[in-house]
């Protein structure tokens, strides 16, 4: 099924972020036949605190938030992050805040990679499997209606490589590739990624929902 509805005007949505980077992701994957309004738009609207303890939890917590300030409209929220097999699972939920609250991409980054050296030197020549994990969660009316999962494999690097994507893409090489996330064109992470798994779902969904 295609992402976009065929013979109609775009349906609006919004995307309950304020992470610019993923808005435009989302906007991507979509396509034409969307309209994705973010919280960016909404500066009055307060963040919503994520004390989930799984993905699903999170993207459930956000999605109402929104969906209470927009009644009668869609709200979708994701929540996702990397688990990096050698560190249990790490980061996780806590993926966005790894290095603390106020963290951003590098120094989440740098934090990661730290806690991989002892790793890499127990285990020379061989790069940490990992997997990026999106659940994204819709709403309406302050009520989850569907939640929607992906997931995509891969190898972490010990030093970032790429200008593109965000967060920890230039330290992952999904599975059969030798390019990170950052240096794969847009529309080829997109195809491979977690959020564009589960985004599709999303829509899919969406798409047969006849209270637009």
């Amino acid at each position: 099924m295609s992402l976009n509805p065929e013979n109609s005007a775009p349906r609006r949505i919004l995307l309950a972020t304020r992470n610019a980077h993923k808005t435009g992701e989302v906007r991507a994957i979509l396509g034409d036949g969307w309209t994705v309004e973010d919280l960016l738009a909404h500066p009055d609207l307060p963040d919503v605190e994520e004390t989930g303890t799984t993905f699903a939890a999170n993207a459930a917590l956000k999605a109402v938030a929104g969906s209470r300030h927009f009644p009668t409209g869609w709200v979708i929220a994701d929540d996702s992050g990397l688990e990096v097999d050698a560190l249990h699972g790490e980061p996780g939920v806590y993926s966005a805040r790894y290095a603390g609250a106020d963290a951003d991409d590098e120094a989440n980054r740098q934090k990661l990679t730290r806690e991989l050296r002892a790793a890499l030197q127990q285990n020379p020549g061989r790069l940490p499997t990992a997997r990026f994990r999106c659940c994204i969660a819709v709403a309406r009316g302050g009520e989850v209606v569907g939640q929607f999962d992906g997931a995509v494999e891969g190898l972490i690097i010990p030093a970032a490589r790429g200008e593109g994507g965000f967060g920890y893409d230039p330290l992952f090489i999904p599975e059969g590739y030798q390019d990170t996330f950052a240096e794969l064109p847009p529309e080829v992470k997109n195809r491979l990624s977690h959020r564009g798994e589960a985004l599709r779902l999303a829509a899919e969904f969406l798409q047969t929902e006849k209270s637009w």
